[in-house]
């Protein structure tokens, strides 16, 4: 069992940056796959960024790559995403994900676990 806590979240202009992090409590953190989605107002949730339990493998969404970078530090339990060059489209509330599986995956339901979300606005 994962429980998971995302903090990080607010507002910023276009442009700015912003680091996102998920706490996950338990002993299976470090065998986990871990993933950030989003979702915007009236849309579906959405695949942003994926790291396999090491740390080593990662994949992004077309939108993000470039700006976004997940990483994950083992040792504290943390899951991260770096953004830069925030948009306006990037306004969602953002989505800490843990997988059964210890790869990485850009699938929505290989994640079992999900944090409570972190509400990021960007303004133009």
């Amino acid at each position: 069992q994962v429980q998971l806590t995302e903090s990080g979240g607010g507002s910023v202009q276009a442009g700015d940056s912003a680091r996102l992090s998920c706490t996950a409590s338990g002993r299976t953190f470090n065998n986990t796959g871990m993933a950030w989605f989003r979702q915007a107002p009236g849309l579906e949730r959405e695949f942003v960024a994926a790291i396999d339990y090491r740390g080593g493998v990662s994949y992004y969404a077309d939108s993000v790559k470039g700006r976004f970078t997940i990483s994950r530090d083992n040792a504290k339990n943390t899951l991260y995403l770096q953004m830069k060059s925030l948009e306006p489209e990037d306004t969602a509330v953002y989505y800490c994900a843990g997988s059964m599986k210890r790869a990485s995956s850009t699938y929505r339901n290989d994640y079992v676990y999900w944090g409570q979300g972190t509400r990021v606005t960007v303004s133009s």
